[in-house]
């Protein structure tokens, strides 16, 4: 799981390496990547608005 994970943070930033992607490309299904992503994702924009909210009072 921490293999998905870090393959998903390195595509998301661009800087995924050849030998990686081609390693994830080989797995038997792109279910986890796909969920991972998602969850990666999500987790990143409520992040940003949690940082937002912090610098800019209401």
């Amino acid at each position: 799981m921490v293999r998905i994970v870090l393959s998903v943070l390195a595509a998301l930033f661009g800087v995924q390496s050849e030998s990686n992607r081609r390693r994830d490309f080989q797995a038997s299904s792109a279910k986890p990547f796909i969920l991972t992503g998602l969850v990666v994702i999500v987790l990143f924009v409520l992040a940003l608005i949690g940082v937002v909210q912090w610098v800019i009072p209401r």
